[in-house]
């Protein structure tokens, strides 16, 4: 009974907050109408996420500062991530192009400005890198989740180099972060994390039912810089296991 409350009480905090949500985003675009940028997007996502969570009583501890700017590179566990690291500063996000078609997460992160990433598709990295690029460029913090997959957190997997690439070109500095979750009410690697075989809809509601969750994110307080992707992707999956 208590669980089914708790997920009634959940699910009905996250059906507002993205309608409120949606409605401050038609606010702020027509108020700034051409002037509405990815900046303006990142701040967006940042306030509602920070919302999102308070209601839902998912405290995040922020270990560290994000950077003012450059890449940010971070182990992936869940669709919680996002919100985790966006609640602590704005920043734009890479995802996976099948993030897209989520139900609800899907449509925001996509007016939030987040770069996706068609790994079925030659130049689907490519138009990431683009996108990523033009963010760097602009000043902002973007980040990425070069695992390229997410996991039960027990490991953080090999990183893939190719998203480094933009970051090495311009020469802007690199950031490890680490993300972990605390859940007492359930186990953080079948009930939290997203991965395997998981189906979207299914693992959201029992996430909306589980209580004591807490979100942990954890910077670097160095910042790198590479001239070579391959290295970049090496060390700084180094520097990620080191915050665990």
């Amino acid at each position: 009974m208590a669980n089914g409350l708790q997920l009634l009480r959940n699910s009905a905090a996250l059906k507002w907050t993205v309608l409120q949500a949606l409605a401050d985003y038609r606010r702020r675009s027509r108020n700034a109408g051409a002037q509405f940028n990815t900046t303006d997007r990142a701040e967006w996502l940042h306030v509602w996420c920070g919302i999102l969570l308070r209601r839902l009583n998912v405290p995040v501890q922020v270990v560290g500062s994000q950077p003012p700017s450059g890449l940010i590179v971070a182990n992936h566990l869940s669709y919680l991530d996002i919100l985790a690291i966006s609640t602590a500063a704005p920043a734009i996000f890479v995802s996976k192009s099948e993030v897209r078609h989520w139900p609800v997460f899907g449509l925001l992160t996509t007016i939030a400005g987040t770069v996706y990433v068609d790994r079925t598709r030659k130049v689907g990295t490519k138009n990431a890198n683009d996108g990523i690029r033009q963010a760097l460029q602009q000043g902002l913090r973007v980040v990425i989740f070069p695992e390229g997959t997410s996991s039960d957190g027990r490991e953080v997997l090999p990183f893939y180099p190719s998203l480094f690439e933009p970051a090495v070109e311009c020469g802007v500095p690199i950031t490890a972060a680490h993300i972990s979750y605390e859940l007492n009410d359930g186990d953080v690697g079948r009930d939290i994390a997203y991965w395997g075989d998981m189906t979207f809809f299914p693992h959201l509601l029992k996430l909306l039912s589980k209580r004591g969750l807490v979100a942990k994110v954890k910077f670097s307080d160095q910042q790198k810089q590479f001239g070579d992707r391959k290295v970049a992707a090496l060390a700084m999956r180094e520097e990620v296991v080191k915050l665990r």
